[in-house]
């Protein structure tokens, strides 16, 4: 199964990454996290992994996958039967900072988890982005 939402952030595509691709931030902001732990040292990159406690959620590790600076990050998490992948875009466009969230459910189980998850799925990546909306608009730090 596939979920996706989008919005449109009036900040430019730097901040909106900047905010976005801080992971180890995002508790600050959003409450479809409640911590992250990085299991590498620095920010995010090719191949580096994060566990993540989200509510209502098993604990889940991700590992990056595809890695575009300033426009996109991919990450996986795999537990038995299923597959999911979460996208993060940010994309410049005359009317502002188009972010967009993804998450993918593939796998044996991926179309149950994704069926009775769906509701909060959508809830999370809508809340996700939206969030990511005020806080990039505002340029505060997030710390």
């Amino acid at each position: 199964m596939r979920f996706d939402h989008s919005t449109t952030i009036q900040a430019s595509p730097e901040r909106v990454w900047e905010v976005f691709s801080d992971v180890e931030r995002w508790p600050d902001w959003t409450p479809t996290v409640d911590s992250v732990e990085r299991l590498d040292p620095g920010r995010i990159h090719f191949g580096s992994r994060t566990r993540i406690r989200q509510p209502k959620l098993p604990v889940a590790v991700w590992e990056v996958t595809k890695l575009e600076e300033g426009e996109y990050f991919e990450w996986v998490s795999r537990a038995p039967g299923i597959t999911t992948t979460g996208g993060h875009r940010v994309i410049s466009t005359p009317e502002g900072t188009v972010a967009t969230a993804t998450i993918i459910q593939e796998g044996p189980l991926g179309w149950l988890f994704g069926r009775l998850y769906a509701g909060l799925t959508r809830r999370y990546i809508a809340t996700e982005t939206e969030k990511l909306k005020e806080v990039s608009e505002s340029g505060k730090s997030v710390s």
